[in-house]
């Protein structure tokens, strides 16, 4: 009965069918994973998407935890022996937190309170008598009240403490709460202003010294940022309404004449706005305006890591990475074709040693002994200069030279995991081999950093940390299955994000693969200590073994749809291998024929696109790019001046390029392009190569400001046009 509330309420929400609802929580519940069902149960989900079975996923959640605190709610109300029908019911339709938490505030245990001390003196009848607004001889009336036992000693202290009682019936009206919480969401305005004493040391938040913004309007970044400022004691944050508006509201709901007590309820309605019912509301719009800020934050951040993992890779190519430095010297490593470090050592070609002449002899005979391909340049200190010298030397053979971002590389470098890999080699020979490894495969490298390390997104440390680590997960898992893994090559970290793996088996997997040999087959996974059923179905369809006998094996068709591919290639009396190369065979299949009640049209769309291309990667293809050979320092720069750059981070109010000076610029929302833009992805991406004009250029701040408008014609994301 639980379970179909849910799918009632999620499909409502979400517009989709109930069935196709209930078989997504089903799965969910059953341990699939949202790689899985999106890829290979989209019969029995209309096809969602990733986003939505997410969507159903994190909903199903949060009416779980209402449950739970309904659940809490109605045992302490009955402990209580304050239950009842009507409550229940009550209780039984609320729909969000926030509206059960009002129904529950008047029977919440709490502390001792004006109201309450009020009460205990018998103060209570006179406070309904009040309400109902009937007697203007108030005071009269509240003689009665007068009680030296119970330390009423006056009319006038009688009717203070009925003016308590009211306030708190005001503050935990359930409808009073709902209207001013309404009136907070839609007509509150954030307030900031300077701590006192902090003008000088809170420089860097000046503009939020006065600053007034509606709620509604103010961006997540700019309410990060104030929230960060009063967390750093620099600033006061506070959300005001209008009070006058507030008390109409109020007194619309409590005030029912124009007599004496009528003026009282006004009194104690203003009473409890300003000591009970806006603190109380206020500190519920700093968690829900947090909450709302946190949550496209983590949207911008993981969008940004997803772009990254996603950025197309060079592929398997024999590569010297080179993590450049002045006094220390730059460190080189050489890889070959499968990541695998075969050499390293320091050249000194910068100041103060200035060891050109044999740092390009060491360097070309690298390039020899080696047969390498490509030369990965990190993008850090000396990154220019070093490059410089690159694409100097006359290589006897072909050789391209690329500048990597090595934001992370550090991080990696003194990870767990880099020890565990490289025990004998120091951080800055594990920092260089992380730069020739992501630019050969991107996705692979940088699952090994923790993704706050990569340096794209914005007010990451800010922001709830739970919430960005789930959505960082999803991100990884995502893009790790979107793209499928090598299984004999592949890192234990990168086999981690494999759906349905975890680190246990990802473990257990390398383990098996370093005693026995590579996989021969998928079926060979079952023989992974603790690799069962269920993990071979959640993962088997991402696992792709190259030199598999069975092609199917290198694709992304799942094993359980095998039998289908093998009776396509039995009524065309061909092979698999002969279905996969002769696209001819493959126009000759009636998919009709081969639907059951297991496999659908959309299975067999997938598996026919699959064998046009088996293990297809959905990654964009490579492209090089070079930065303007005479620009190196911000001192290169003049305004209008048109170079290359290529986009390093996006946020809500521009994006950040490198220019290869060291210092990257910003390109303002507005600049973006020659329309209005609402969100800069709707423009461009990560890693995106554009060109960019300078607008103005401050050395001693370290800020530069760009444009984008009339520069790139095509409005296409991911497009150039210069």
């Amino acid at each position: 009965m639980i379970a179909e509330k849910y799918t009632k309420i999620i499909a409502a929400e979400l517009n989709v069918a109930s069935g196709f609802i209930q078989n997504t929580i089903n799965l969910l519940e059953s341990g699939a994973t949202i790689p899985f069902i999106a890829r290979y149960r989209k019969e029995m989900t209309g096809s969602m998407d990733e986003v939505v079975i997410a969507q159903v996923r994190d909903r199903l959640a949060q009416l779980k935890d209402l449950d739970v605190r309904r659940a809490a709610i109605l045992r302490s109300l009955t402990d209580q022996e304050k239950l009842t029908p009507e409550l229940e019911t009550a209780i039984a339709n609320v729909a969000t937190m926030a509206e059960l938490e009002d129904i529950y505030l008047p029977y919440k245990p709490k502390r001792r309170t004006r109201a309450g001390i009020a009460r205990e003196k018998g103060l209570e009848p006179l406070a309904d008598m009040v309400l109902l607004q009937r007697y203007d001889d108030i005071i009269k009336r509240a003689e009665a009240f007068i009680d030296e036992s119970k330390g009423v000693l006056t009319a006038e202290e009688a009717i203070g403490g009925a003016r308590d009682i009211i306030a708190e019936k005001v503050n935990e009206d359930v409808y009073a709460r709902k209207r001013i919480r309404n009136l907070f969401q839609k007509e509150s305005q954030v307030a900031a202003k300077v701590a006192k004493g902090k003008e000088s040391d809170g420089v860097k938040f000046e503009m939020y010294f006065d600053f007034h913004e509606p709620l509604h309007k103010v961006p997540s970044h700019r309410l990060l940022a104030m929230f960060r400022g009063e967390n750093e004691d620099f600033l006061r944050l506070s959300f005001e309404v209008d009070e006058l508006q507030a008390h109409e509201i109020l007194e619309r709901i409590f005030v029912k004449g124009s007599n004496a007590s009528s003026t009282l309820v006004k009194e104690a309605i203003a009473d409890s706005c300003k000591r009970l019912l806006f603190p109380s509301i206020e500190t519920e719009m700093r968690q829900w305006a947090k909450e709302k800020a946190d949550k496209e934050a983590i949207r911008v951040f993981a969008e940004n890591v997803r772009q990254l993992l996603l950025a197309p890779p060079l592929g398997q190519k024999n590569v010297l990475a080179i993590d450049p430095g002045f006094r220390t010297g730059c460190k080189i490593v050489c890889l070959d074709r499968q990541g695998k470090l075969v050499h390293n050592e320091t050249i000194y070609p910068h100041p103060p040693q200035n060891e050109v002449k044999e740092a390009i002899h060491k360097i070309k005979s690298l390039v020899n002994a080696y047969k390498i391909e490509a030369v990965a340049i990190g993008n850090g200190t000396a990154g220019r200069e070093t490059e410089r010298l690159i694409r100097a030397i006359p290589f006897d053979r072909e050789v391209i030279a690329l500048v990597v971002n090595e934001s992370g590389a550090s991080v990696y470098s003194a990870s767990a995991a880099a020890r565990k890999e490289f025990p004998d080699y120091d951080v800055t020979v594990r920092g260089s081999v992380s730069i020739g490894r992501r630019l050969m495969d991107p996705l692979a490298e940088l699952v090994k950093i923790d993704p706050k390390a990569i340096g794209v997104g914005q007010y990451q440390h800010d922001v709830d940390q739970n919430a960005l680590m789930d959505s960082l997960r999803d991100t990884v898992e995502s893009c790790v299955n979107k793209v499928g893994v090598e299984v004999n090559t592949a890192s234990e970290e990168l086999l981690t994000y494999v759906s349905g793996l975890g680190q246990a088996l990802a473990r257990n997997m390398v383990a098996w693969r370093n005693e026995n040999g590579p996989f021969k087959s998928r079926k060979e996974l079952t023989k992974v200590a603790r690799f069962g059923d269920k993990a071979f179905e959640q993962a088997a369809g991402f696992l792709r073994i190259r030199d598999a006998k069975n092609p199917l094996d290198k694709s992304s068709v799942h094993p359980e749809s095998y039998p289908v591919v093998e009776r396509m290639a039995e009524k065309l009396n061909c092979t698999i291998e002969d279905l996969i190369r002769e696209k001819d065979l493959r126009a000759k299949i009636n998919l009709d024929e081969f639907t059951s009640d297991k496999i659908g049209m959309p299975t067999l769309l997938d598996i026919m696109q699959e064998l046009a291309k088996p293990g297809r990667d959905p990654r964009q293809q490579f492209e090089m790019f070079e930065f303007d050979k005479n620009i190196h320092t911000m001192h290169d720069l003049h305004k209008g001046m048109r170079i290359p750059g290529i986009i390093t981070n996006i946020t809500n109010f521009g994006v950040f390029v490198d220019m290869g000076v060291h210092q990257d610029g910003l390109v303002h929302i507005s600049q973006l392009a020659d329309r209005f833009v609402k969100d800069p992805n709707d423009v461009v991406k990560l890693n995106q190569k554009v060109m960019v004009e300078v607008l103005e250029i401050d050395v001693e701040r370290k800020r530069i400001q760009l444009t984008m408008k009339g520069l790139n014609t095509n409005p296409e994301k991911g497009s150039l046009s210069y």
